[in-house]
């Protein structure tokens, strides 16, 4: 994979970006060029100034606005502008020309899209994340696994296939030998979250940060590690960004100590 045209020592000169390297390691959950380096700890300039458009994945709003009312104090010349959908939406998006500077994906499979047409730089895994069963706070319908998810008296929904989030939870449901039919395919966790919280359905498959997020909104229900499915999150520099010293930076903060230290308080495990 060809290395950026700016080495991170570079950058930090540049941007006055304090760095000490700390290793980092991944395990994806599909087949991709995402790749996970070695991450250094970074704080952002105060100096840096500018703005970014970040488009993330829907799963990743607290964490990620968690960031960036952390960047507002360290970084205050700094404006960021927070994008959230689904992750095949945020590459639609930028495959017809919206203007991202960032795009983190809660997959590899959407990343690499921006990969092979050249318009994201080489990508770093920052995030894992599980899935969780959410149900109605107290669990009155009795859901205990993801087999009860077949029962007849119960209204379940799924993210649409092509969202991450409900490709991982149909691998889940392959993998437990069970066949759900779902009532509706919401395009983004934050919407089949809603579909619980207002009564809709009485159960969907969302990430483990997702039930978190809810608070008493929502009673989550593990979901065993021999049929869980992992999901990995990358995030990459877009090419057309006009502010790439700003929008490496930030990838920088993300992959680095004080990024992480958002993202896992919010329940995300480290790549």
């Amino acid at each position: 994979m060809k290395p950026p045209v700016r080495t991170l020592a570079a950058l930090a000169v540049a941007l006055g970006l304090a760095t000490a390297a700390c290793g980092s390691s991944s395990k994806p959950a599909s087949s991709g060029t995402s790749t996970s380096a070695a991450a250094p700890t970074t704080t952002v300039s105060p100096g840096l100034t500018g703005s970014l458009t970040i488009f993330a994945a829907a799963s990743l709003t607290a964490a990620f606005d968690d960031i960036k009312a952390n960047l507002k104090t360290s970084a205050p010349g700094l404006s960021l502008t927070n994008n959230y959908a689904g992750s095949q939406a945020l590459v639609q998006q930028i495959e017809n020309g919206a203007p991202a500077d960032v795009f983190a994906s809660a997959d590899t499979a959407n990343m690499n899209k921006l990969v092979s047409s050249s318009m994201v730089d080489p990508p770093q895994n920052f995030a894992r994340n599980a899935l969780e069963i959410a149900v109605a706070p107290g669990n009155p319908k009795g859901v205990h696994g993801l087999s009860d998810l077949s029962r007849s008296d119960l209204k379940v929904v799924l993210c649409d296939p092509s969202v991450p989030a409900g490709k991982y939870a149909r691998q889940a449901l392959s993998m437990a030998g069970v066949t759900v039919h779902p009532v509706s395919n919401p395009l983004d966790v934050k919407a089949a979250l809603m579909t619980v919280t207002s009564g809709e359905a009485d159960a969907t498959i969302v990430y483990v940060t997702d039930v978190m997020a809810a608070g008493r909104g929502v009673t989550g229900v593990p979901i065993p590690a021999n049929q869980n499915v992992i999901a990995t999150y990358p995030i990459a520099v877009v090419k057309s960004t006009k502010n790439p010293q700003a929008a490496q930076a930030y990838v920088s903060y993300v992959v680095s100590g004080p990024g992480q230290k958002a993202l896992q308080a919010r329940g995300f495990m480290a790549p």
